[in-house]
């Protein structure tokens, strides 16, 4: 996620390449980083925070005891932090960096390409020129939506932080099933691709509720309503739903510093 963020802000130049250090442990990712995209790298998070304006927390929650102590007092009072790390909550980070300006934020996969939508929250100390900074970055991922409750920022994460994996699951079984009629894997996927992409373009242009939408192409005894039975009769919309709380759990206990064995 880090490296779409940064890819994204460098190409619609909401960042400079010179003015844009990364910090990575490998020698091997530094070298990519810095040949892909002109910046500078280091190994040393403390120097790569020194004189920074906006500092990007993109690490993995699990790794972050590691990281926090050699932050610590290292970052300028007047920097704003932007921490993209999924369940890490704002005081965590505030306490272990001795630093309150902070954002807190969920972006999803799409910001690569634009596409993505971002939840964040900010502490008081955020100023309003850096909140207005901040959405101005965040756009240029895509949508971006500020939040009060930063309970909010978790609850977006398993949702729209969820919404790709969801998404890419739908889209591999109904591919699979256009094989199992006997499409070619191409054919079957550029139909679905297309009948997904479509159908959401259109929910978002008319602006009705889903269930509205549904209606319009379900007729009664008709094919739609044939497969929507069955669907409604596997608990489709339980598992979803089922989905997204075992999401919103996790996110909770890598709140909480709990990591699987």
């Amino acid at each position: 996620m880090g490296e779409a963020i940064l890819a994204r802000l460098l190409d619609q130049q909401k960042a400079l390449p010179a003015l844009t250090r990364a910090t990575a442990l490998r020698p091997e990712r530094r070298q990519a980083l810095a040949e892909r995209y002109g910046i500078l790298t280091t190994e040393d998070n403390r120097e790569a925070v020194s004189g920074a304006e906006i500092v990007l927390l993109a690490v993995k929650p699990q790794t972050l005891p590691e990281v926090l102590p050699a932050l610590r007092g290292a970052i300028s009072p007047e920097a704003l932090v932007l921490s993209v790390m999924a369940g890490v909550p704002i005081a965590t980070l505030r306490s272990g960096l001795e630093h309150e300006a902070i954002i807190r934020a969920i972006p999803n996969l799409p910001v690569e390409i634009g596409q993505g939508v971002t939840v964040w929250a900010a502490t008081p100390q955020v100023t309003g020129a850096q909140r207005e900074l901040a959405a101005d970055l965040l756009g240029a991922l895509g949508r971006e939506r500020q939040v009060a409750d930063e309970r909010q920022v978790d609850m977006a994460a398993a949702l729209s932080g969820t919404a790709p994996a969801f998404s890419f699951l739908i889209l591999e079984s109904l591919v699979d099933a256009g094989v199992h009629l006997g499409f070619t894997r191409q054919v079957a996927e550029e139909l679905i691709l297309h009948g997904l992409s479509g159908s959401l373009a259109y929910a978002e242009q008319a602006g009705k509720h889903a269930a509205e939408l549904r209606s319009l192409v379900t007729s009664p005894a008709g094919v739609s309503a044939d497969a929507l039975y069955t669907l409604e009769k596997g608990g489709l919309r339980t598992v979803l739903a089922d989905g997204v709380w075992a999401a919103y759990r996790r996110i909770l206990e890598l709140g909480r510093g709990k990591t699987k064995t």
